[in-house]
């Protein structure tokens, strides 16, 4: 059977947070880099989707293909990385300064990668700032409006509010990154990493590495949208947020129930210097 129950499931989800913590700088930037980027691909994918159809299913039936292809590689995304690492650390297989290292060594990546193809968008869209043409661009400055000011005229409702749809965000995420151990098969990791990913971005949830393209996007394309507005109204709640929901509804609550030393099969490495162990999957995003 292709199916992985959920004890060998977590077993899989420390091996992987074990193994990220193995991972020196270089490697952890550039996978970070390609994740940054290919979400924001996925993004101006599903924008794409739904304003040439005018229905906004349909974009968020597409986004995931993004978050497969960072699955099915072994890149490195920030936001699947707050709920893998953490388990690895309650397991006592990665110490807090390795995790807290790779953490934030891969949120700067991921931006780097989501500013990288921001301005490969902004060149392709507009022609270098020539033309202002494509659909796209009013639909973009609108999303990374809403996102920002739009929170901001809330005040603190609007920041608590971004702060809570970066937990249900990232509660879908981390999901997709666990659901797609269930499986060691490449149909069954993209069909079950897909459906938790469609969930969140079809109900508007926030994603920190997402709103690292959108919205400096938007503001590439004229959005009256300052850094300030983005970090403030958006990057920092929903960053912290995404950490909330990753720590607390997959990490802690997987490792409580299925994690127990007594549960989690022989397998799973007793420090993060140790040989690799019987179980053998590439490390999720």
């Amino acid at each position: 059977m292709d199916y992985k129950k959920p004890a060998e499931v977590v077993a899989l989800m420390i091996q992987s947070g074990t193994d990220k913590g193995r991972l020196n700088a270089a490697d952890l930037f550039v996978r970070g880099t390609l994740s940054g980027m290919l979400l924001g691909i996925g993004t101006t994918l599903a924008i794409t989707a739904s304003t040439q159809t005018g229905v906004a299913i349909v974009g968020a039936l597409l986004f995931p293909i993004c978050f497969v292809v960072v699955v099915l590689m072994g890149l490195e995304l920030a936001t699947g990385s707050f709920a893998l690492l953490p388990v690895a650390y309650f397991h006592k297989t990665v110490p807090m300064p390795v995790m807290l290292r790779n953490l934030g060594i891969v949120y700067g990546a991921n931006l780097f990668g989501a500013l990288v193809y921001a301005f490969l968008f902004w060149a392709s869209a507009t022609s270098f700032g020539q033309t202002h043409t494509s659909p796209l661009i009013s639909n973009i400055i609108k999303i990374a409006e809403a996102k920002t000011t739009g929170y901001g005229q809330l005040g603190g409702a609007g920041i608590a509010t971004a702060f809570t749809k970066g937990i249900l965000c990232n509660w879908m995420v981390t999901m997709g990154v666990v659901l797609a151990l269930t499986s060691s098969s490449t149909i069954g990791k993209i069909l079950a990493a897909w459906i938790p990913v469609f969930m969140f971005f079809a109900q508007g949830f926030e994603h920190a590495v997402v709103n690292m393209f959108v919205i400096p996007e938007g503001m590439l394309l004229g959005a009256p949208v300052s850094i300030a507005d983005w970090w403030l109204y958006n990057q920092v709640p929903v960053t912290l947020g995404n950490i909330a929901g990753a720590l607390l509804f997959t990490a802690a609550a997987l490792y409580i129930t299925y994690g127990k030393k007594n549960q989690v099969p022989a397998v799973v490495i007793q420090n993060s210097q140790a040989p690799e162990t019987i179980i053998r999957e590439p490390h999720i995003a």
